[in-house]
């Protein structure tokens, strides 16, 4: 087992105390707030006329005036019968009126359920109903899809490029604080649906306590202040949105500036414009953004990435540090389960020896790597990553999982091993691993060697039927922009990285790889363009 206080400096651990709840025993940061509400409210109280956030269209909002339109939204829920507990659902673009209605409905002690955008109706109603929403705040967009839909109130966000999207709502008096209820750590604060189908998603229940701790990590870990100045491009209702990005910034008094989509020059201008300090991403965006490199070589205030969700190959975190050496590139490893970080890489990935790996448990965080009967297995050694703590979730929604044990350690799906040292490798997916005629192949591995080759800017490796080994590795190969490389060359480079199992035996090369909703590698859609013998539109 590996501890995350274990692997931390003393000013990151200092103030960490013994707490019990859920009839867990956890090891959580003491004195700090007990909802993001609260945290606005601290915020402002130090920081009133700072800008807190810049929307898409470069409107800038004071913490004084956030708190103020956060005040006046909740008292408008109330009006409309939002209480403690209630389930309010956000179907919201990237903008300044997500973050007032989640701050709103966090005052009120309500439980916010964001909803994905890019899904579609059926799918945003499926996961409504999972998730018992009575209040629904939604863009004027997607109105036509609750077209008498009476079983809820819905409440429109309106021309949010030309005015604030609350501007048309008739808001009452601001609620005192004494007419709201009193919102404690153990409170429900969000639920999240998992990736993957509406009909096998599961309703993420997070509460306070999970949230604030993982903002408190990421503070202590990455030392943001309020002199720090990041974006946010990627969806605000993923974890990583709502809580490594517009929690930390709420909680740390830095400045946010809001895209309503992933535009990697226009980021790169901002970076510079802003003067930003940091982008926590994924390596999708990651990737995008080094395709611009030569049009932005230097941006001097940069000075920390992090990354998460899916693998970032070594090779691209070398490009990187090529790019803007005095970068530092953390790696994340993490699921909703845990409320975002489960292990952060402590220093600058790209000079390490540990620079494969995903970095150590957080603060509060342990991880068991286990075997199939449930069993802790040696340092180095394959198994199950698996992890308990402060920021990992006490139960899924109306749903038990047998990926939760009574005992409160998650099973996270993944395959890897820790050393000596505390550092994690994740080496794939449970489902995604390949097996070869017997031979057991890691995606990630492959997809690494891959991007190695000079040339290839992103892989896909996915596992294809075959007659004789059951599977065999397929890749999908995207290539920098200008480049040429034939499937024999691809080979040539692979022979000397790779035994020759692991060697992909089918090739697709595509101007853009296939994701999901969220933004991860589609590995699903990568099979399916090999295993349905369709030429792909290049």
């Amino acid at each position: 087992m590996v501890k995350g206080n274990e692997c931390w400096g003393f000013d990151i651990i200092s103030g960490m105390c013994t707490v019990h709840i859920a009839g867990r025993e956890l090891t959580a940061f003491c004195g700090i707030p007990s909802s993001p509400y609260l945290m606005l409210m601290e915020t402002e109280k130090r920081n009133g006329e700072k800008t807190a956030i810049v929307d898409n269209w470069n409107r800038p909002y004071s913490f004084s005036e956030l708190l103020l339109k956060v005040n006046q939204f909740s008292g408008y829920l109330q009006s409309k019968g939002v209480d403690k507990g209630s389930h309010v659902g956000l179907l919201l673009y990237n903008c300044v009126e997500f973050a007032v209605a989640f701050l709103a409905i966090s005052r009120l002690g309500a439980v916010t359920v964001p909803l994905p955008g890019k899904y579609r109706r059926p799918e945003v109603i499926s996961l409504m109903e999972k998730g018992n929403v009575t209040v629904l705040v939604c863009d004027e967009h997607f109105a036509p899809w609750f077209e008498g839909y009476s079983c809820m109130t819905i409440i429109l966000c309106r021309n949010i490029s030309q005015v604030y999207g609350f501007s048309h709502l008739d808001m009452p008096a601001v609620p005192s604080a004494g007419t709201c209820p009193s919102v404690s750590l153990s409170d429900t604060s969000l639920i999240m649906f998992t990736s993957g189908t509406t009909s096998q998603s599961k309703g993420v229940l997070l509460k306070n306590y999970n949230i604030i701790h993982s903002i408190e990590a990421y503070r202590r870990i990455f030392h943001i202040t309020d002199n720090d100045r990041t974006l946010l491009a990627t969806p605000v209702y993923h974890v990583t949105g709502i809580i490594a990005l517009l929690g930390l910034f709420i909680y740390t008094g830095g400045t946010l500036w809001i895209m309503n989509k992933v535009d990697p020059r226009r980021m790169l201008q901002c970076a510079i414009d802003e003067s930003l300090t940091f982008i926590h991403a994924s390596p999708t965006v990651f990737h995008l953004l080094l395709e611009h490199r030569d049009e932005f070589r230097q941006i001097p205030s940069l000075k920390q990435f992090a990354c998460g969700s899916s693998n970032m190959p070594v090779r691209s975190i070398e490009k990187i540090k090529e790019w803007l050496p005095q970068v530092d590139f953390h790696t994340i490893y993490g699921m909703t389960e845990v409320s975002s970080p489960a292990t952060i890489f402590p220093a600058g990935a790209a000079g390490s020896p540990y620079r494969e790996s995903s970095g150590v448990p957080i603060p509060g965080l342990d991880i068991k790597i286990v075997d199939s009967w449930g069993n802790d297995v040696e340092n180095g050694c394959l198994g199950e990553i698996t992890m308990y703590g402060t920021n990992v979730l006490e139960t899924y929604y109306n749903i038990k999982s047998p990926d939760l044990s009574d005992d409160g350690w998650i099973r996270s799906g993944d395959i890897g091993y820790v050393n000596d040292e505390g550092y994690l490798w994740v080496v794939d997916r449970k489902k995604d691993m390949i097996n070869r005629g017997g031979e057991k192949i890691s995606t990630i591995d492959v997809e690494n060697a891959l991007c190695a080759i000079p040339g290839v800017s992103e892989a896909i490796v996915a596992g294809i039927p075959d007659e004789m080994y059951g599977e065999i590795p397929a890749a999908a190969v995207k290539l920098e922009n200008g480049v040429r490389l034939a499937e024999e060359e691809i080979r040539s480079f692979l022979k000397l990285q790779l035994a020759g199992y692991m060697i992909p035996v089918r090739y697709i090369f595509l101007k853009n790889l296939p994701r999901t909703v969220n933004g991860k590698p589609d590995k699903q859609a990568v099979k399916k363009l090999f295993t349905n013998e369709k030429e792909p539109c290049l």
